[in-house]
């Protein structure tokens, strides 16, 4: 794609507007309905599995039959870019002022500062902002299964505060944005960082790395020791290429909190590490022509992650260890 595109051809944005200021603070934490939660926080706040048991005792019978679901339904695993887990929205008046700021605190604390800015701006363009997606809950409280999940437009996240055994974020993670110039998405630079991957390579090492078609977008279940992974592997690279790799993982997983994030360097790091990931970067729909690939994927026997930056951002990450019956 050709970043110096002129302002005068972009897509203009919407102003975005961030959920409850003053959220802050404000949700007591005292008579959590679930203590265990607490231990993912890492922090000397809440954790976002704090403000999960605090919603759950906080809801009526007809608030739940509306957001319940037992654990192996199979909208907990359901992997799309565009979809309701319920039909009630959060914006609904179904829920309570303080009801609809529990939801914005767990999202605050799944994410960074920074991708919490970048969802609520890519939420706002695609939708009109958080109060138009939807969120369920998995599962009995008290046990080891019990899971928040958050999906809408190019949205699908979860807080399960690492209940389930060597799984990244409780299931695979939906993201993307509806903007069709990728350098005015949020999550552009995500690309930019990628595609040095490529630029840092010799010719050989290329001609393993790009590929023509990319697979369905959606192919993202994991396949284990025995599977086979397109593009060029890790361990044919250099140490400096290697050490490039890592960096480029760390930034792609920013967005992140910090406690998932390691979740998941230490899943990788117990299948293998990075000598196992492959990278390829695919042909298909480059935009411009110019040979930063819009279209990447990385991919081992513990994970997957597919960038498709056109028409519009779709990506999606499922981490695990696929003995453990990951989707």
């Amino acid at each position: 794609m050709n970043v110096n595109r002129p302002d005068g051809q972009r897509v203009a944005r919407r102003d975005f507007v961030k959920l409850g200021g003053a959220i802050a603070a404000g949700v007591a934490t005292t008579n959590l309905f679930d203590a265990r939660f607490a231990h993912a926080a890492g922090a000397p706040t809440a954790s976002a599995e704090t403000y999960v048991g605090e919603l759950y005792a906080s809801l009526s019978d007809k608030q739940k039959t509306a957001v319940w679901r037992p654990f192996d339904h199979a909208d907990r695993l359901k992997i799309n870019p565009n979809w309701h887990v319920s039909k009630t929205t959060i914006g609904d008046d179904l829920f309570s002022k303080k009801q609809k700021t529990l939801v914005d605190q767990i999202v605050r604390n799944i994410t960074s500062k920074d991708g919490y800015d970048r969802l609520l701006e890519q939420m706002e363009y695609d939708d009109g902002g958080l109060e138009s997606y939807s969120f369920a809950l998995f599962g009995e409280p008290g046990s080891d299964q019990f899971q928040f999940e958050l999906t809408g437009r190019h949205v699908t996240m979860r807080a399960d505060g690492n209940r389930l055994d060597k799984i990244g974020f409780g299931g695979p993670v939906v993201y993307g944005h509806g903007e069709e110039y990728l350098p005015d998405s949020p999550f552009f630079q995500q690309t930019l960082q990628a595609n040095k991957v490529f630029q840092a390579l010799d010719a050989d090492q290329a001609k393993l790395a790009l590929q023509k078609k990319a697979p369905s977008e959606t192919a993202v279940q994991l396949k284990g020791e025995s599977g086979h992974f397109p593009g060029i592997g890790v361990d044919q690279l250099s140490s400096d290429q290697k050490e490039l790799v890592e960096s480029t993982l760390k930034m792609l997983l920013a967005p992140y909190r910090e406690n998932d994030s390691k979740e998941v360097m230490e899943i990788l790091n117990s299948s293998g590490g990075l000598d196992q990931l492959h990278m390829a970067f695919y042909q298909q729909e480059d935009i411009d022509n110019d040979r930063v690939w819009d279209i990447w994927r990385v991919e081992g026997p513990s994970m997957v992650w597919h960038f498709r930056g056109a028409p519009h951002v779709h990506a999606y990450l499922n981490i695990g260890i696929k003995s453990k019956a990951v989707a």
